[in-house]
């Protein structure tokens, strides 16, 4: 067997594995291929075919075929599948090789593996990957994290299989320790919001105005021609327009409305919460996927709460018009909170994220593409310091511009019955973030009064207490 020639192994031969593998060896890096399942391993040989690829079904093989110091990517399952990996390989690897997990493993979980095995003299990566099967084969956005040095050994490997926006790569150090998984973690998070706020279109074209799947697959289309061009917007297009093979329906209309998730969503929001910056648009769509599942919860509610949706009598275009503005406002909320994590994150952890790259890398590739994002990133470069994206000028013009039809599709939704929490969630958020004045004064009080927390006065500096009239 050929040893020892190998720029870097890749260990996890399931689809997104084998497909950033052969990805590489499209770019003219010789690689190699372990997994313990003999299946995956042949697939891994069928398709390789020609190709400066190796597989191999024993660990001590695969780490042979290596150049030292090794390169070892893993695309597994996050959690206790990564741990195992990284017991199996670390009888085979010395001093100065390197372990990138590829995975979506949760941020935590990787500062204490790269504490682990820094002490052995194991370089770390975490690096968060997002794009699918389709972004792994032929381009995705890469999000890497951890040790500079690290980065700069696998950087024209990474540059290379990343997708390309008007010929940059969608790939860029973000910061040290765990900054890349927490940086895909929140690309998840805006993800579970903008998919959520499409399902509540949905919805509301579906059961509101009762069109039929070919009028949604049309509407979808028509709004990815203009502002709202995104990869997700264009995928729900294709979906409306997809046709069962078993039953000649829509593949749409036999689909069981259930969304489960894998936990990143949940991440976004349990991290939002640890550090004290709202996110309530992705705290309600990761809340939708758990409602979801309780389908005969909801199916007995139905019963107790029947309540037929109103006929929808006012002007459908001119609703389907005000529809996709009310999305595009709603989405610009979506991805400003998730930023407003990564700000927070970046001086909390150290990360010291440059968020106009962020936006960068994820114009191609990734789940969260969207036009959008090329005014997030002139926002960024604009003010490198900006708490929250809805105060950048050119972006607030378009929130003021598009408020009129959130708040009238929000009155709709109300009447007609249709659960919309997303884009509720989204108008309460810009309510109160754009209140001089909230009702917290009253939550101070009431605080004092139960528990004596104490409370602050808007004329006299310092903290007081009241001894308030007991009933």
């Amino acid at each position: 067997m050929e040893t020892q020639t190998h720029e870097i192994g890749m260990i996890g031969l399931g689809v997104m594995g084998r497909n950033m593998l052969l990805n590489m060896a499209d770019h003219g890096f010789p690689v190699a291929g372990y997994d313990k399942d003999p299946a995956k391993v042949e697939a891994l040989q069928k398709e390789s075919a020609g190709m400066n690829v190796r597989s191999a079904g024993d660990i001590e093989d695969f780490i042979a075929l290596l150049r030292a110091p090794r390169a070892v990517m893993m695309l597994v399952p996050a959690g206790p599948p990564v741990d195992s990996v990284i017991a199996d390989l670390l009888p085979h690897l010395d001093k100065g090789d390197l372990i990138i997990d590829a995975g979506n493993s949760y941020f935590k979980d990787t500062i204490v593996r790269a504490r682990n095995l820094a002490a052995k003299g194991i370089q770390f990566l975490g690096v968060g990957v997002s794009g699918g099967e389709e972004g792994a084969r032929h381009g995705a956005s890469i999000m890497p994290g951890g040790p500079k040095e690290s980065y700069e050994r696998v950087r024209p490997l990474l540059e290379a299989v990343a997708a390309k926006v008007a010929g940059e790569p969608c790939v860029a150090y973000l910061g040290p320790g765990a900054s890349g998984h927490f940086v895909k973690t929140v690309h998840n998070g805006i993800e579970y919001a903008v998919m959520q706020l499409l399902a509540e279109t949905y919805d509301l074209m579906k059961r509101g105005l009762g069109l039929g799947t070919n009028e949604l697959r049309d509407v979808y289309a028509a709004w990815n021609q203009g502002e709202l061009n995104s990869y997700l917007v264009e995928i729900t297009s294709q979906i409306f327009g997809t046709v069962d093979d078993r039953t000649g329906n829509p593949l749409i209309d036999v689909l069981l409305d259930v969304a489960k998730q894998n936990g990143t969503g949940m991440w976004t929001s349990q991290s939002a919460m640890e550090l004290q910056v709202p996110v309530p648009t992705i705290d309600f769509a990761v809340t939708m996927r758990d409602l979801s599942v309780l389908v005969q919860q909801r199916d007995t509610a139905s019963e107790i709460y029947q309540r037929p949706t109103p006929p929808f009598t006012g002007d459908r275009k001119a609703f389907l018009e005000q529809l996709g503005h009310a999305l595009y406002a709603a989405m610009i909320t979506a991805y400003a909170q998730g930023m407003a994590v990564l700000a927070s994150a970046s001086e909390k952890f150290e990360f010291g994220l440059d968020l106009e790259a962020v936006a960068r890398i994820w114009r191609g590739g990734c789940i969260v593409r969207a036009a959008l994002l090329e005014d997030i990133r002139l926002a960024y470069r604009n003010q490198p310091g900006l708490p929250n994206l809805i105060l950048a000028p050119e972006l607030s013009k378009k929130v003021i511009a598009n408020e009129d039809a959130l708040r009238s599709i929000v009155r709709s939704a109300i009447e007609l019955g249709v659960p919309t929490p997303c884009f509720m969630t989204a108008l309460s958020y810009l309510d109160g973030y754009r209140s001089a004045w909230l009702p917290a004064n009253l939550i101070q009080a009431q605080r004092d009064y139960f528990g004596a927390h104490t409370y602050s006065r808007i004329d006299v500096k310092g903290t007081y207490h009241t001894e308030w009239k007991k009933p």
